[in-house]
């Protein structure tokens, strides 16, 4: 992409009334911008980072063997009346022109399971699961900290249906693997932590994936022992460690990226959602429900590598795998529109800045929107027939052919 056909600009000075660096740096580079606390608009770049974290799920979802749909955002309270959640605070109401109460979905048990009364009848249709991407809406009383705590944003939700508690439990298990493979895949595998957090009306626990960041409003006990964490809801009812029973809990601030629960028979006995077993009998079907937030997980990805230059992308989430700067007069210029074409060609995507702006402001762009790579062109590498390449993190400059350029992207 060129940079010059970005409708968007980047901005010097933070925003007005932001103080998480996700909030500031998100805005000031150009991948967001803000609608009201707690609602944003996702532009190209941000848009493209969102796409990138939203197809690696995606896979690893598949990979389950569960199946995409997608649901409405609007629903009948009439559902949230059967499970008596209409009262929840979170909830936005809304009425129809025939005066019929709606809800805004802030989550979709409510959906999908009066749907699957259509297509659940028999034990020969279980085990099955299905996931989708969509909006959500909550009426947060403190929506803050940008991307974090969101009145609107877009979340993964998984949901699979078993006959008993052993297909449950063993799907549950497949679940939180493939959470892990998530998460260390967008960077964060060291920094997140399951964490044994309250089940609610569900099961006594439930789990959270929590990255550890001083950005985060939940508070940890971290086993230093075996690694697994208590959220600080439970710690008063869980004073040791339920993994191995250490009682050396170290407490940390974090940010929830994920949870998984087993809903069990909650949802299928508010719709009836039952199935008939192999000896003709009636059971009640056993559920489970698994979210990541996308945006929220994106904003951590931010606050976790960020400098005091701006963002800091992983390769496998960055909105390009590189920052193209053409810096030199009209010789430079056909080299590097050459170049460019040419890792186009091969399917190596990066934002081309052939912009009338000195290389000072070029260099700091380059640093604020925080590709993996930079690669400068210029008269001085010309002469050698290279190009220089920076890692976005690393001090370190060096020369490569040009001609060796693709070969590195690929390879790298």
């Amino acid at each position: 992409m060129l940079q010059s056909d970005l409708f968007t600009k980047t901005e010097k000075q933070a925003p007005g009334g932001e103080e998480s660096k996700n909030a500031i740096l998100l805005q000031r580079a150009g991948f967001v911008a803000k609608e009201m606390a707690g609602v944003y608009t996702f532009l190209p770049l941000g848009y493209l980072v969102l796409k990138r974290i939203e197809n690696i799920i995606r896979e690893e979802m598949l990979k389950l063997g569960a199946l995409e749909i997608f649901m409405p955002s609007l629903t009948s309270e009439t559902s949230w009346q059967k499970t008596k959640r209409e009262k929840m605070d979170i909830l936005f109401h809304l009425e129809g022109r025939d005066k019929a109460r709606l809800v805004l979905n802030p989550t979709h048990e409510e959906v999908i399971t009066p749907l699957m009364k259509k297509y659940i009848s028999s034990y020969k249709d279980l085990p099955f699961s299905a996931f989708q991407f969509q909006n959500k809406f909550r009426n947060e009383p403190r929506a803050k900290s940008g991307l974090l705590r969101g009145r609107e944003f877009i979340m993964k939700d998984l949901y699979s249906f078993h006959q008993n508690e052993n297909g449950l439990e063993e799907f549950y298990e497949k679940a939180k693997q493939s959470y892990f493979n998530i998460f260390a895949r967008v960077g964060l595998k060291e920094q997140t932590v399951l964490t044994f957090a309250s089940g609610g009306a569900f099961s006594k626990y439930s789990h959270e994936f929590q990255v550890i960041n001083e950005a985060g409003e939940d508070k940890i006990h971290l086993c230093k022992k075996c690694g697994i964490a208590i959220n600080n809801e439970i710690i008063a009812e869980q004073k040791v460690c339920p993994e191995c029973g250490s009682s050396i809990l170290e407490v940390k601030k974090a940010v929830e990226v994920g949870n998984i629960f087993k809903l069990r028979k909650k949802f299928s006995e508010s719709f009836d959602l039952r199935f008939k077993t192999a000896q003709g009998n009636d059971k009640l079907v056993e559920m489970g429900c698994y979210g990541i937030g996308l945006s929220r997980l994106m904003g951590v990805v931010v606050e976790e590598y960020s400098d005091a230059k701006g963002l800091v992308w992983p390769k496998t989430i960055a909105p390009f795998r590189a920052h193209l700067l053409c810096l030199g007069g009209e010789k430079v210029k056909v080299v590097a529109n050459k170049l460019y074409h040419n890792l186009l060609y091969k399917n190596q995507e990066v934002l081309y800045d052939t912009r009338e702006v000195s290389s000072g402001e070029k260099f700091a762009e380059a640093d604020l929107i925080g590709l993996p790579y930079r690669f400068v062109l210029s008269e001085k590498t010309l002469e050698k027939d290279s190009v220089e390449i920076k890692e976005r993190q690393s001090q370190q400059i060096k020369l490569i052919k040009i001609n060796d350029l693709p070969k590195f992207l690929f390879e790298n």
